[in-house]
């Protein structure tokens, strides 16, 4: 088991390692694709990082939204409560009114029945009972205004038109009373023995609980958070202005969603002031308050945008800077495989003339000779020699004889034109042409084609003489058979060539009866 695993593993490395090597050659051929590579690895960092910076603002609003949810429910609930005592105060003051106005108590003994509860209220600015006609009946503190009026009040219209109103909030008001401190009121219906309207219980409120209720929420400095009533009047706001207590936000598109559900939370433009800000809000139970929480989302996002900032600008210069990399390496493998290239054109050609060297033809050679066996086609070979070029390099030195042999290089190339075929200097003044899929007709064709055009071209200008140089071409063709050897075919056409020379040379000459096979 020890053994199988262990051959499995190194199987296993095996093959990563040869696909490993296959990528890299496969990458190394392509040098664009390593820069492409590269961009596209950026571009899906970066894109990476943009679906995460906005993960993060949408995580970072959703966390401001659940917090402000919370701070509703802590001023929710302390309203609610507070208004309950405050109910249950008010429940005392409206039931001794009913009962014990009327039975001439000593004021002390009437103050005591009628206030002994509202004494425990917080923030309470003042308990009074109010008579049909507005006037102040009876005081918690015992000082009685006989020419205050209160019929113009809400509360007090509201209870005199409506026997069912119960508990009632009034509207921000000044006190007539208390030198024109804002308070709320909240009151309640006293009724005679006969259930006629006698009067109001009342319990002002400073506004200033409202304020200190508020002031222990911290929402930012572009935050707000407020209280309204369920038309629109603001009871309360932070951050705090005198003008906006008792105003109305009824007409803001922001409040319409507000009165329309119990809670809620949304993103809107203030109607007091015009900043974006998250409204989490929810209605007091009990109650016709509204307790808001708003912050402004700046404020909401401000972390999140330093570190987006940062992350941002940190992707985009190491993006950039993978980016540059990627396509200098890309440059760098493309200057490579060009000097490769270069390098391997090098190899594989004869610097003077330009054609393929004597490595090249061997290598067509086996490859056309294994080709041709296989498809049973024929084989031809050429091989051609500069006429009496040893002569022509003694009189006329090496600097022309190199002209010659590119001269010669020349006309041969252009005779054969097939991107099949192998034109290649074989050595000194020879040249070999391998021709697949010719036919010894064929192949004596393109002999006598490059032998004319040598003939016709003036190698050598110098003054008023001219010197041309002419080519012997031994032609040799076959069709492969088993154990045959391809440089078999090059000799025979090595062959033919010294007979072209034995006959006189600047002539072709090719075996009269080409055999089937050359073994």
């Amino acid at each position: 088991m020890a053994n199988r695993a262990h051959l499995q593993g190194r199987r296993w490395r095996r093959t990563f390692r040869h696909g490993a090597g296959s990528v890299a050659r496969y990458v190394g051929n392509r040098p664009v694709l390593a820069g492409v590579a590269g961009t596209l690895v950026a571009v899906a960092m970066a894109a990476l990082t943009l679906l995460t910076l906005l993960s993060g603002r949408t995580d970072a609003l959703d966390h401001a939204r659940e917090t402000s949810q919370n701070l509703v429910s802590i001023i929710s609930s302390d309203l609610e409560r507070n208004v309950e005592i405050y109910n249950l105060s008010l429940q005392a003051m409206a039931d001794g009114a009913q009962r014990h106005l009327g039975a001439g108590l000593p004021p002390d003994a009437q103050r005591a029945v009628l206030f002994d509860r509202a004494t425990t209220a917080a923030y309470l600015g003042g308990a009074y009972i109010l008579g049909p006609q507005g006037e102040v009946i009876a005081s918690q503190s015992g000082d009685i205004n006989r020419d205050a009026r209160f019929t113009d009040r809400d509360y007090f219209m509201v209870h005199r038109r409506n026997a069912a109103a119960g508990l009632y909030l009034s509207h921000p008001f000044r006190s007539r009373l208390r030198d024109g401190k804002l308070s709320i009121g909240l009151t309640r219906r006293v009724n005679d023995a006969n259930g006629n309207f006698a009067g109001v219980a009342l319990l002002a409120i400073r506004i200033e609980y409202f304020q200190r209720l508020l002031e222990r929420i911290n929402i930012g400095k572009q935050g707000s958070v407020f209280i309204a009533m369920d038309d629109g009047t603001l009871i309360a706001r932070k951050p705090y202005s005198p003008q906006d207590i008792g105003a109305s936000i009824a007409r803001s598109p922001s409040f319409v969603r507000m009165a329309a559900h119990n809670a809620g939370s949304y993103v809107a433009p203030s109607a007091v002031d015009g900043v974006e800000r998250m409204f989490t809000y929810a209605h007091v139970p009990g109650t016709s308050l509204i307790a808001v929480v708003a912050p402004a989302v700046d404020d909401v996002l401000a972390p999140w945008r330093r570190r987006a900032t940062i992350s941002g600008a940190l992707t985009l210069a190491f993006g950039a800077v993978f980016v540059a990399v990627s396509w200098l390496l890309a440059f760098a493998l493309r200057g490579k495989l060009r000097a490769q290239a270069a390098l391997t054109r090098l190899a594989a050609t004869d610097p003077l003339t330009g054609l393929s060297n004597r490595r090249v033809l061997d290598n067509r050679l086996d490859e056309e000779w294994r080709r041709a066996r296989r498809t049973g086609q024929p084989l031809s070979a050429l091989f051609i020699d500069i006429d009496h070029f040893k002569h022509f390099n003694d009189t006329h030195g090496h600097a022309s004889g190199d002209e010659a042999l590119s001269a010669v290089a020349e006309c041969i190339s252009t005779a054969v034109r097939r991107s099949v075929d192998v034109v290649a200097r074989y050595g000194g003044e020879e040249f070999a042409v391998i021709l697949p899929d010719t036919s010894a007709d064929g192949a004596l064709t393109v002999a006598e084609k490059i032998r004319r055009r040598v003939q016709a071209q003036d190698i050598l200008q110098g003054g008023d003489d001219t010197v041309a140089v002419t080519v012997s071409v031994g032609c040799a063709t076959c069709v492969p058979a088993q154990g045959a050897n391809a440089f078999d075919l090059l000799a025979a056409a090595d062959r033919q060539l010294y007979v072209a020379k034995a006959a006189g040379r600047n002539r072709v000459s090719a075996a009269q009866s080409p055999m089937r096979s050359m073994t």
